[in-house]
């Protein structure tokens, strides 16, 4: 054989059996992952993303996603503590944070995560009320974050949050529910009502009181004034009364009356007692004849004859 051929074929040899040593000393790590290097099964080091070079054909690199990972359970029947059915459904977020508990620790985390999600749920959901349940998710979702972290912190693996997707109760438990909510807003729907009419009669009675208030308040004005336009007719009539007594009985001083002219008046004021059937009138004897005087004096001063009913006394 040519000795060329021979050294070619060596070459390529050993080509070869470099690029396979490069080949399994040379290993990639993502970005995300972390990497576990093991050496006849035992654990020897751990690496992170980037190039790592290993012993060929001695150590082995494991790939861990380190990522946040959700991961959604099958539907759950669960009962609660009030002996109802219902259908959940939740979503786990995990997250590796220590790659060699969960390669070492545990067989399959993923299975051993939604295992112990399971058990979380029932006995969550074991503790709660159905009405608890569906207006408590949250206080829920923090209880099965504590209790299942208390699992897997030695499984390297961390629990960020819970989230409960989906509490489907039993058809009869809806068709209650619903009548439930339809009798609580007829109820409301009561009470409104009877605060709007409670206050509606509360403003009645606050505008009755207040026209009341009003209307008293206004009669109270008009009887001051009643009263006042009254107290100044009296002064008036009064002042008038005392003018026309001043000024009839000055008239009557300049005029200087005789006996004659006051027999007169006083026989004009007993004609006007007069005047009535039942009224009688008693002269005094020394007026009898001043007055018969004064009569026939009217009598002619009236051009009507005198009258002889009134005669002086014997």
């Amino acid at each position: 054989m040519d000795v060329g051929v021979i050294t070619a074929v060596i070459v390529a040899v050993v080509v070869v059996v470099v690029a396979i040593i490069l080949g399994a000393s040379i290993k990639v790590v993502q970005q995300g992952y972390s990497g576990v290097i093991t050496r006849f099964g035992r654990f020897k080091r751990e690496t992170s993303a980037g190039l790592t070079v290993i012993t060929p054909f001695l150590d082995r690199l494991v790939r861990v996603d380190t990522r946040e990972t959700p991961r959604t359970g099958d539907r759950q029947d669960v009962i609660t503590r009030d002996n109802v059915a219902v259908a959940v459904n939740a979503t786990i977020f995990s997250q590796v944070i220590e790659p060699r508990s969960a390669l070492f620790n545990v067989s399959d985390y993923y299975v051993a995560i939604d295992q112990q999600a399971r058990t979380t749920l029932r006995n969550a959901f074991g503790n709660v009320t159905l009405d608890e349940a569906l207006s408590s998710r949250e206080q829920i979702n923090a209880s099965m974050q504590q209790q299942m972290e208390q699992v897997t912190d030695k499984w390297g693996i961390r629990i960020n949050r819970i989230e409960i997707v989906d509490i489907t109760p039993p058809s009869q438990i809806l068709q209650a529910m619903a009548l439930q909510k339809q009798a609580d807003q007829e109820k409301r729907a009561r009470i409104l009502q009877s605060e709007g009419q409670q206050q509606s009669a509360v403003n009645i009675a606050d505008g009755n009181a207040q026209a009341a208030v009003k209307q008293a308040e206004g009669e109270k004005q008009a009887a001051i004034l009643r009263a006042e336009g009254n107290r100044q007719a009296a002064i008036l009539e009064a002042e008038g009364r005392a003018q026309a007594i001043s000024t009839v009985y000055g008239s009557i001083k300049q005029s200087q009356p005789d006996p004659t002219l006051v027999a007169i008046l006083q026989l004009d004021t007993l004609s006007k007692f007069a005047d009535s059937d039942n009224t009688k009138i008693v002269i005094p004897a020394e007026s009898a004849g001043l007055l018969g005087a004064a009569q026939a004096l009217r009598s002619v001063l009236n051009d009507a004859p005198a009258l002889d009913s009134v005669k002086p006394p014997s």
